[in-house]
């Protein structure tokens, strides 16, 4: 018989949309009460009921807290360039890790990092008009995805957040270019929603860029007809919210199509409202990236080294530096699921991670140092950053965990470092 440990407001932790509309239910395992969202029913059931008691690693041995400790900390004093990876934590763990890697000289990037560049490099180079949650909730009627992938794909939950449906007075138009219309919406046609898909005018990147030539004071001739009618569409509304899922878009040089958007954006706001979503920054990203830009004021990817700071986009790749040999040490850090594995590299390895890490980890071949900490949202409280940006939102646990928050691990780790060097 099920239990609810945890009534709403709760925070979901397990995407950037950090949905606070539900909570917890006890059961053999976790489960969501009062939302069907597959992607907080698959993360929950890595949790029981009750607190894990997992044993920290060395080399797959269990060891004592304090020896896993030491052991990781002789690894970062020893490494002559580490590399803080994943980066899978809250605002108060970002900070701790960011005090950490000042004190043995880190590169510092996410998981999904080469997503997040991919808008942060158009932001840096063109600027952007964005959009929030609740403008397109109260403001939008005209709703634009653009891309293959479908926004409910990686984020379920999100036409509900926009409140699509809800309103029958607000009238609403959802276009997807370059991809079929969302499964999530069917049956809102009552409700004041209408849809269509638009096909591709050659591939994604001939398609932005023949929306902005027909903005241009020259519109070209032989526009598809569908997309034509789009532009018209565009114009003529009243708020227009272009949504996009970075890690979706594809080729290497994505960052082309999201200022092609933002381009988009700019010329639509000459005469009218309009705004972009980029929905990325799961895993804590989002996160990371406001809090590092706060500290250091770079963002991630940056090398906090002892003669300054070094921010390099595309040279501090996680997959690129592991490849190349440019580091000789990992920390990886994984609180919100056990689905973040570490990438294979011969390097020392340390993580910070969620207890169902520990076999992934006694697999390794290589020096390997676990050390299982507690879940943001579920075992220990926090606050994360949404997609949207300027929003922070605090996670609720769901109980008290036995298991260390990774902030408390970092400043022990950090407070080690300071100890030899003094």
């Amino acid at each position: 018989m099920n239990s609810t440990l945890s009534s709403p407001p709760w925070t979901c932790p397990f995407c950037a949309l950090l949905c606070d509309r539900f909570g917890v239910d006890a059961g053999e395992t976790l489960k969501p009460a009062g939302t069907t969202c597959p992607r907080a029913t698959r993360a929950l059931a890595q949790f029981g009921s009750v607190p894990s008691q997992a044993t920290p690693l060395v080399n797959g041995q269990p060891v004592a807290d304090d020896a896993a400790l030491d052991a990781a900390a002789r690894w970062l004093r020893a490494s002559r360039q580490p590399l803080f990876g994943g980066m899978a934590t809250d605002v108060a763990g970002t900070r701790s890790l960011y005090r950490l890697a000042n004190a043995c000289g880190a590169i510092v990037d996410h998981a999904h990092g080469r997503a997040l560049m991919h808008g942060l490099t158009a932001l840096q180079d063109r600027g952007a008009f964005t959009t929030t949650l609740a403008e397109i909730r109260t403001r939008a009627d005209l709703i634009v995805c653009v891309g293959s992938s479908a926004p409910s794909t990686r984020h379920p939950e999100f036409f509900a957040r926009c409140g699509v449906g809800e309103r029958a007075s607000l009238q609403r138009e959802i276009v997807f270019v370059g991809g079929g219309i969302d499964p999530a919406l069917s049956g809102t046609a009552s409700d004041g929603v209408s849809t269509r898909a638009i096909p591709l005018q050659g591939d994604l990147y001939d398609t932005i860029a023949a929306l902005n030539t027909s903005l241009s004071a020259r519109p070209p001739r032989g526009l598809h007809p569908e997309l034509a009618a789009l532009v018209r569409r565009m114009l003529e509304a009243r708020y227009t919210a272009i949504i996009w899922t970075p890690a979706d878009l594809p080729g290497e040089h994505a960052t082309l199509l999201v200022e092609g958007i933002d381009r988009l954006l700019k010329t639509l706001n000459r005469t009218t409202r309009a705004g972009g979503l980029a929905l990325g920054g799961d895993d804590g990203g989002a996160t990371v990236n406001q809090t590092l830009t706060w500290l250091s004021g770079l963002p991630l990817r940056t090398g906090v080294h002892p003669g300054g700071l070094a921010h390099e986009p595309h040279r501090y790749d996680t997959a690129r530096l592991l490849a190349d040999e440019a580091v000789d040490a990992l920390l990886w850090i994984a609180s919100f699921t056990a689905d973040l594995r570490p990438p294979e590299t011969a390097v020392p390895l340390i993580v910070l991670g969620h207890p169902g890490l520990a076999a992934a980890c006694t697999d390794r071949s290589g020096p390997t140092v676990f050390i299982p900490v507690s879940t943001p949202g579920i075992g220990s409280a926090g606050h994360m950053f949404r997609a949207d940006g300027g929003v922070v939102l605090p996670l609720a646990p769901v109980y008290a965990d036995s298991l260390p928050a990774v902030t408390n691990v970092a400043a022990s780790l950090a407070s080690r470092l300071a100890e030899v060097a003094a």
